[in-house]
């Protein structure tokens, strides 16, 4: 009963879900010369062979499937990837980070007419889902066709767990339909276990296989001049309300840490005008590097306002915060760690607090409330070499061999079949 309403009010929703998108254009979160991908219309002729199908919804889980992508090509030298996203920035990301032999699309919107004219172009061989962005006409389409379906590094709030439960008869099949889930955590898989899942196993976080963000070395190399011996922290991936914090931490250290530059890197860069503007009104001297704005003694805050390069910032500065973790539910730890920059973050880490909680035993990540935030940065800028190591020495001892494993895993779906469906 619950499938069926869900399909006809989607069926009766285009009207509202065109509007939708026309809303989102001109707010840069849809590309108007690729907006049709939204409705299923595909603007790339699928290759022949196999075609493997990757679904991240963000930037976060895009960066995920990198290692898993690489691998995978790598193994099956005649298997393209199509990778589906949701965002802009992600669509962005994998434009500058993506391999050889791997297509991107965005993913049309869960309307049946939509999701059957995507699948009949594409034809995927298999498909991978990465965490918990579960569509039910997509999801449920694909495994009415045959699609063999892997969740991969699976995850479920405590808050979305609840609200599945209501909707039982919906959720349910959508999990038995993965041949194989792979859970982020133990408490992960119970929660996708209490919904239907099919024997959640526990390999460990896809994230953990990554490689280090990469960096442009001339463009550090410039910078390290332009810095000379300045004190540097970073604030990476902000939200709304967190750079006033970050400024606020900033005014506090600055009369006993002379010349200190605090960069921050928001989460949306779209916002950096926004960010600029009001740290300016609040008396701050601001550079923005998308501008081309020259770094001078004067600088206090550095706005890194560009795409993909985080890593750069990670390897520039000896203290990390990783934000999101004051005005949302946290980011990845494990990025700047593999890095080797001291960790600090603020409490609301939810998304990911089987990392945090690991980092945390191991010595290898600082928590800090906000009052708490000047005097956590100042205690990681005096002891940054040692913290740094011991972020490093966690992240290196999780990341040795879990792609193997995972890999494994995903065999009976993502392997060829003895004999290979034809493709039209």
């Amino acid at each position: 009963m619950i499938r069926s309403l869900y399909r006809g009010a989607t069926w009766l929703a285009a009207p509202l879900l065109r509007r939708h998108l026309a809303r989102r254009l001109p707010q840069g979160k849809e590309e108007a010369e690729r907006i049709g991908e939204r409705y299923g219309k595909a603007s790339l002729a699928r290759p022949p062979g196999r075609l493997g199908w990757l679904h991240g919804a963000s930037v976060g889980e895009t960066q995920s499937l990198l290692p898993l992508i690489a691998a995978l090509t790598a193994r099956q030298p005649d298997l393209t990837l199509l990778v589906t996203t949701g965002t802009v920035t992600s669509a962005r990301l994998l434009a500058q980070r993506r391999p050889p032999r791997t297509l991107h699309q965005y993913l049309p919107l869960d309307r049946q007419a939509w999701v059957a004219r995507f699948l009949d172009h594409w034809r995927p061989d298999f498909a991978l889902w990465v965490e918990s962005e579960l569509w039910p006409n997509l999801l449920g389409e694909a495994n009415r066709r045959g699609i063999p379906l892997g969740l991969v590094n699976g995850r479920l709030s405590a808050r979305s767990q609840s609200r599945w439960a209501l909707a039982g008869s919906l959720i349910r099949p959508l999990l038995k339909g993965f041949r194989v889930v792979l859970a982020q955590d133990s408490a992960q898989a119970a929660r996708l276990a209490s919904l239907g899942a099919r024997s959640p196993q526990c390999l460990g976080n896809l994230k953990f296989a990554a490689d280090p963000l990469p960096a442009d070395e001339t463009a550090l190399a410039e910078l390290r001049r332009a810095l000379g011996a300045r004190e540097i922290w970073l604030a990476a991936s902000t939200h709304t309300g967190e750079e006033a914090i970050m400024a606020a931490a900033h005014g506090a250290l600055e009369a006993r840490h002379p010349g200190l530059l605090t960069i921050i890197a928001p989460r949306h860069v779209e916002r950096a005008p926004e960010i600029a503007a009001e740290l300016r009104a609040a008396g701050w001297q601001v550079a923005r590097r998308s501008q081309g704005d020259a770094l001078t003694p004067a600088t206090q805050i550095y706005l890194a306002d560009t795409m993909g390069e985080l890593g750069l910032f990670y390897r520039l500065a000896p203290v990390a915060f990783v934000a999101g973790s004051f005005r949302w539910q946290g980011h990845n730890p494990f990025e700047p760690a593999l890095l080797g920059a001291a960790v600090l973050s603020g409490p609301q880490v939810a998304n990911f607090r089987d990392i945090f909680d690991r980092m945390a035993a191991a010595g290898a990540v600082t928590l800090a409330a906000e009052a708490e935030l000047p005097a956590a940065i100042e205690a990681l800028l005096a002891d940054a070499q040692a913290a740094g190591a011991r972020a490093r020495a966690f992240a290196g001892a999780e990341r040795a061999g879990i792609l193997e494993r995972i890999l494994a895993a995903l065999a009976p779906v993502t392997d060829p079949p003895t004999t290979d469906r034809p493709h039209a």
